[in-house]
């Protein structure tokens, strides 16, 4: 199967395919080369996508699902594959009084205000993390004491062989920084939430407050993914960076941020080569130093990190 023809499928079933975009502009990091194809997905098209998916694999065509693309760090030499995203949607759903329900799409931050709007609290530690519902399910995002394990009720999702299932969040095996779709490669569709019915001011309360934490504690000046270590057992990531003496270490563009030794930032012209370089002189000096093995939180595409 050629690219013009896997074009033309995609666009039959309602697709909207873009060539040849910069991964650089898909991401919060803005690192990463071209990808061949950008596929924006509408949710009436998922019924026939998987045939179309299952093609992309017969043939050897590599395919990636992104969100919005803030807990990724991508190859400079790009992607020769197709890269899908749900279109962007911002309908959240109430139903029951209790559940949210929207599509993957969503970003966090829509949900969060629909959580308020609606008088449900349980979601205010989201409020901020720029990602989508689907990448933070993926990853069962967390902050401040709080992580999606602890709202998520159920997910749709599209499995690898293009079927589409129901699973409850206890079927997802959800931990920190951690879910199922990590093995199976399923692909969520929809999320639904349950979250407890709370005061509107004071939930928008909770959220300015952690609002006004994260831009005087995190670098959100510059481009990132956001925290950029797991945490190791026993240890904050962040501490043990600062602890060996690493905050505002550089290679190339790339940085360990100043204001918070837990991010690596892009100064404006960071390569993926320069964000791995730095990462693995970091690992390579805590874990001289403390014996604290870090591993990377950001999710490398098309690349290995190498170490």
């Amino acid at each position: 199967m050629d690219f013009p023809t896997l074009i033309s499928q995609f666009e039959a079933i309602g697709c909207v395919v873009t060539e040849y975009v910069p991964l650089s502009a898909l991401t919060t990091f803005k690192i990463g080369g071209p990808a061949r194809l950008l596929v924006d997905v509408p949710l009436t098209a998922i019924p026939a996508l998987g045939a179309l998916l299952q093609q992309c694999k017969e043939h050897g065509i590599p395919t990636l699902w992104i969100g919005k693309g803030s807990n990724l760090l991508c190859a400079d030499e790009g992607l020769e594959a197709v890269v899908l995203r749900l279109e962007p949607d911002t309908a959240v759903n109430v139903e029951d009084g209790r559940f949210l329900s929207c599509s993957a799409g969503v970003s966090l931050t829509a949900l969060c205000r629909a959580a308020q709007k609606n008088g449900l609290t349980g979601l205010e530690f989201a409020f901020g993390i720029p990602g989508s519902v689907g990448g933070a399910v993926y990853m069962n995002a967390g902050a401040y004491d709080g992580e999606i394990k602890n709202v998520l009720d159920s997910v749709d999702v599209l499995t690898k062989d293009g079927k589409l299932k129901h699973l409850t969040a206890a079927m997802l095996d959800l931990s920190y920084r951690h879910s199922a779709l990590m093995e199976t490669g399923d692909v969520v569709v929809t999320a639904t939430f349950k979250l407890k019915p709370g005061d509107p001011a004071a939930i928008l309360d909770k959220m300015n407050e952690l609002t006004a934490r994260r831009r005087e504690k995190q670098p959100l000046e510059y481009p990132s993914a956001g925290s950029f270590f797991k945490r190791p057992t026993g240890f904050f990531a962040g501490k043990l960076v600062q602890d060996c003496g690493l905050k505002g270490f550089q290679v190339g563009d790339a940085q360990v941020s100043e204001k918070h030794a837990g991010f690596v930032i892009n100064r404006g012209e960071a390569t993926c080569a320069d964000v791995k370089a730095l990462a693995k002189a970091v690992h390579d000096k805590v874990l001289a130093e403390t014996g604290a093995q870090l591993r990377p939180e950001v999710r490398l595409i098309g690349t290995e990190w190498g170490f």
